[in-house]
């Protein structure tokens, strides 16, 4: 019964890697956070939260179910997060949040054609680690201050954010030659990244992504 059992296993598993692909991934990130709360500083000034660049590299295997519906799994290492601009008086303080992130995508395919995907699904992501710039431009900026400043927000950030966040992505990608293919994904954050809100403080955090990626044969 064992070797029944396990010649059963060897064609399942051979019969799947016929239809199942891996690969690796790569490209830009460009990330905002997203709040209910008045983020001015006092009266006078103005700003607000603003998109961060980062990057993403990572992974995926895809299992054909047919030639138009796949099922597809990934892993990444994203630079993601956003940062804030406030304004008064001809100085601007920009404070740049790096919340770099493991995030697991997993999608179903459809194939318009044999070229071009088009896919939805879940992801999860989490917190790898956390890391704050703070730059000041037209006025005079005590450095030691500023790293005190960035010290204080990635503890705060550590200890009021969560972990663990999930959201809903969608996206297409193109085969461009044997393997190689550009991919363009936009990711919806669904979960308040805040541990305790008070007042109803919400705090999301989405992004786009493009980049280039291999699907070996």
């Amino acid at each position: 019964m064992k070797k029944i059992l396990l010649a059963s296993a060897l064609a399942f598993f051979a019969g799947m890697n016929a239809q199942t692909k891996f690969g690796v991934k790569a490209g830009y990130a460009l990330s905002k956070l997203t709040s209910n709360e008045d983020l001015d500083a006092f009266e006078g000034a103005s700003g607000g939260l603003k998109s961060k660049s980062g990057f993403y590299i990572g992974a995926l295997v895809e299992h054909k179910l047919n030639n138009k519906f796949a099922l597809q799994g990934e892993v990444q290492y994203a630079n993601l997060g956003g940062k804030v601009e406030v304004s008064t008086m001809g100085i601007t303080v920009t404070e740049k949040f790096n919340f770099n992130r493991i995030v697991v995508p997993i999608t179903a395919r459809y194939y318009a054609t044999p070229e071009l995907g088009v896919y939805a699904g879940p992801f999860v992501s989490f917190r790898t680690s956390t890391k704050v710039n703070i730059d000041v431009s037209g006025g005079i900026a005590n450095q030691e201050v500023l790293n005190a400043g960035e010290r204080a927000l990635e503890e705060s950030f550590d200890d009021n954010l969560k972990s663990t966040e999930f959201g809903l992505l969608l996206g297409a990608d193109y085969n461009i030659y044997k393997g190689l293919f550009v991919d363009a994904r936009y990711s919806f954050g669904l979960t308040n990244m805040i541990k305790d809100p008070v007042n109803d403080e919400k705090l999301k955090m989405n992004f786009f992504q493009i980049g280039l990626g291999y699907k070996f044969k």
